[in-house]
């Protein structure tokens, strides 16, 4: 009786979109082991917006054409991408680098990009999520209307996405350990809180100061989501806007393409 020979089936092809996928889905779950990553993305971005409601009893919102909801609301999203977002990648990718991680994943059929997209993808969209979440808590809470022109408020959180990923690979960089990891996103936070427009609106700055606070990375984010409610953002604006935010992006990729390390300083 002569013996049967089967033929191995041969190995499923992958995507792309697929191995991005199996890398987010691992990812999420080393996140939700780390406590400290957690309270920073979850509970601060829904704290400091008490601040900031505070803080907007004391100002002259209405000689600036804005009210609190207008203010406190692109605030609550920069908040959301600043820590939900921005610092926790700079932890994710300094922590997965020094762990070898990421010297690992280069070895499989995972491209760099993929890599760093893949990583980043949980954080993004918990970010995304919790920025929704506040959306729709401030217009509950603080009476907001409807948004004027609410595809400008979407440009300006898809970039703001994009851009605190990007930025938080090119900080990673420059990052020696998952210590200083806690440190070294501080600066880029403390300038786009104080600057961005989240604290103090721009309209309500000096001229010479809002000019500078316009290049800020974060700013171009907070003007196009106050915009999309207020609708008081020109096309030319909005343009501009959406310019140094795309600008920032770029040159976010290319400090990563330039110093991104893949293996732990030695």
């Amino acid at each position: 009786m002569s013996a049967t020979h089967t033929t191995p089936r041969p190995a499923a092809a992958t995507t792309p979109l697929s191995r991005m996928t199996a890398l987010a889905r691992a990812e999420l779950t080393l996140l939700g082991r780390t406590r400290g990553a957690l309270v920073a993305a979850l509970f601060v971005p829904l704290v400091m917006p008490v601040s900031v409601r505070s803080a907007a009893a004391e100002m002259d919102l209405a000689g600036a054409g804005l009210n609190t909801g207008t203010l406190v609301l692109p605030a609550a999203i920069g908040f959301s991408l600043l820590f939900a977002v921005y610092s926790v990648l700079v932890g994710v990718f300094v922590v997965r680098r020094e762990e070898l991680v990421l010297k690992r994943l280069r070895t499989g059929e995972l491209r760099d990009v993929e890599i760093l997209a893949g990583s980043a993808l949980p954080a993004a969209l918990t970010g995304l999520a919790q920025c929704l979440l506040l959306t729709v808590g401030c217009v509950a809470l603080l009476d907001l209307s409807a948004p004027s022109a609410p595809h400008l408020a979407v440009l300006g959180l898809l970039l703001g996405l994009v851009m605190c990923a990007a930025l938080a690979a090119a900080t990673a960089s420059f990052t020696r350990t998952g210590e200083s990891a806690q440190a070294t996103p501080m600066p880029l936070m403390l300038v786009s809180m104080i600057g961005s427009g989240m604290f103090w609106p721009l309209e309500l700055m000096p001229d010479r100061v809002a000019s500078v606070c316009e290049l800020l990375p974060l700013t171009p984010v907070v003007t196009l989501v106050r915009g999309g409610w207020t609708g008081d953002l020109s096309a030319y604006e909005a343009l501009g806007a959406s310019a140094t935010a795309v600008a920032w992006i770029l040159v976010a990729v290319f400090a990563v393409r330039r110093w991104f390390r893949w293996e732990p300083r030695r």
